[in-house]
Order: C-alpha cells, then structure tokens, then sequence
C-alpha cells in the first residue's frame, strides 16, 4: 500500500509515518517510481507505534524496544525485555511524582493568590514606585481571572 493509503487506515498523517521510517520505527520498499509501499503489517506497526508515543517513550526508545516486542510475539528470546519495561516504567513513574509535585506546587502559588486580601489588584501607589519612573516597587498579584 502507498504513503495515502496507510494514512487513511491508520489515522496517522504522511509527514508522520515519513518520521516514523526517518527514525527507524517503520520501513517501507521503493517503486521504479521512487513511491513508498508498505506491507500490510505496517497498519499495526503504526498502531503500536503511535500506543508506545501515546505512554510517553520517545522514538529512539521505541525504535529500540520493537524488535524486542517482535521477538517475543514470534516466540523468540527476548530476555532483557522485562528489565527493560521495568527501567523504563520507573522513569515514567519518576517523570509522573514530578508532574505531581508541580501541580501541587502550582495548587499551593493558586490557593495563596485566592486567599490574598488584593487579589487581582496592584496598589497604585507601589506601581509608581518611589521614584515615580512607573518601576514596581512591590510584589505584585497575580491571578488565573
């Protein structure tokens, strides 16, 4: 099938699959025309492709494990895949505590901006400054409204 068509099956633009074979995560043959045909695998291949992108590995990662993947689907030894999977599910679970410590960091900046008497306000006397040059000469509140 051409570029075309596994965009329509897939659901996956041409300029994405094109990256997908520049990093080495999907390949194609050539015509005598220079057109790209992909075999009928390469539907699912994407699908897992775009499955792996989607929990957050970056392609040279995928690009790794897939013959992994492959092989033990083919009933082949692929020993070092669990501590792969494992190593790589604890650096998501790391990149995840950090996401939640922002948030929560982020909950606390909203919650104090809430909770602060000039909420949305910047007195006009400290946005003058004592200068008069209009520099702020205090903090300033900040809010989401």
């Amino acid at each position: 099938m051409r570029i075309g068509e596994l965009s329509a099956r897939s659901g996956v633009s041409p300029r994405s699959l094109r990256y997908y074979e520049e990093r080495g995560l999907l390949t194609s043959r050539r015509t005598s025309g220079g057109h790209r045909e992909y075999g009928e695998d390469a539907v699912e291949r994407v699908d897992r492709v775009q499955c792996l992108l989607g929990a957050g590995l970056n392609t040279e990662t995928i690009r790794e494990l897939l013959p992994c993947v492959y092989a033990r689907e083919r009933g082949e030894p692929a020993p070092d895949l669990l501590d792969w999977l494992c190593a790589e599910r604890d650096r998501v679970s790391g990149a995840i505590r950090g996401l939640e410590r922002t948030r929560e960091a982020l909950d606390e900046v909203i919650e104090n901006a809430r909770n602060s008497p000039t909420e949305g306000r910047v007195n006009a006397d400290r946005a003058v400054g004592a200068g008069g040059g209009g520099a702020l000469a205090g903090p300033v509140t900040l809010t989401g409204k």
